[in-house]
């Protein structure tokens, strides 16, 4: 499991917005991202695979994707609190931190101590500023760090977008779950599966541009099936890892789509719609009637 592409639609909290002089990707013509309608009893579901972070004037509200937007009466989100930037981040701190940890480049293997530094210092920060995380929150924030090469901006993602738009028509938002069931899925990993994260996140930095602008263009394309082979390169999936963040979340998920009725516009992370037990055939083992619309 590719870390960096839970990552990409997670957390980017230190992640500062940069300008491209390149002209920004668009979607194929008859293209954009891949768009579901979830239906079951009083419930007619548009579920959306997103990107949280991506350069300035991409064009992926396709027609298919407004209609939905102005047909549905809500909008969910993995989490509502995601419109509370500075709770986010209070959270980061408090979950993320802890008294008397080894310092940041004790907790990697030799080999790797070098890259992580290089990281670091492309970054303008450095190993004493990340020392005092928990692993977890030190693969994100070195994540994030990373991600500072592909001039991209969670303002420009697509759930901020998706907020102003819903906020003007005056629907309500909500969430599948909140910022702190995000972060304790991280936070209640045992040391050695952070430990792998962390590791992970120092590999994964060479040539993220070049995997970046594949999963870019893919999801563009609404190509489900090149982001989920970009997610089997690389190192092989942690289960402990897979099984936290990835596939109870999705169980806890459609448990709370169980409960829904009406016409909700729901946006997840493209991850959640790839790989083992994703969103999608679980809902679909639930009875859920799911069909693709773009």
């Amino acid at each position: 499991m590719r870390l960096f592409t839970r990552f990409l639609a997670l957390f980017t909290l230190t992640l500062a917005a940069a300008c491209s002089k390149a002209p920004p990707p668009q979607p194929p013509q008859g293209g954009g991202p891949a768009l579901w309608q979830v239906q079951r009893g009083d419930l007619k579901a548009w579920l959306m695979g997103t990107i949280h972070v991506l350069p300035s004037g991409v064009a992926w509200e396709t027609q298919p994707i407004k209609d939905a937007m102005a047909e549905a009466d809500r909008l969910v989100l993995e989490a509502a609190d995601l419109q509370d930037p500075q709770k986010t981040l209070s959270l980061f701190e408090k979950m993320g931190r802890s008294p008397d940890l080894p310092a940041l480049e004790q907790r990697v293997p030799e080999q790797d101590k070098a890259q992580l530094l290089k990281i670091l210092s492309d970054s303008g920060t450095s190993a004493q500023a990340l020392s005092g995380y928990e692993s977890w929150a030190a693969a994100m924030l070195l994540s994030a760090a990373s991600q500072q090469s592909l001039h991209v901006s969670q303002d420009d993602g697509v759930e901020p977008a998706l907020i102003t738009a819903f906020k003007k028509a005056d629907k309500p938002i909500k969430g599948l779950e909140t910022v702190e069931r995000q972060f304790a899925a991280f936070d209640t990993l045992p040391a050695a599966a952070q430990t792998r994260l962390l590791v992970q996140s120092v590999h994964e930095a060479k040539g993220m541009k070049a995997l970046y602008d594949r999963i870019l263009n893919a999801w563009l394309k609404g190509d489900m099936e090149a982001i989920a082979k970009e997610d089997q390169i690389g190192e092989q999936p942690d289960p402990v890892v897979e099984e936290a963040i990835l596939v109870a979340r999705n169980r806890d998920w459609v448990k709370v789509i169980d409960g829904m009725k009406g016409k909700p516009f729901i946006a997840v992370g493209a991850g959640h719609l790839t790989g083992r037990e994703n969103l999608i055939q679980l809902l679909e083992a639930q009875g859920f009637t799911v069909t693709r619309v773009q």
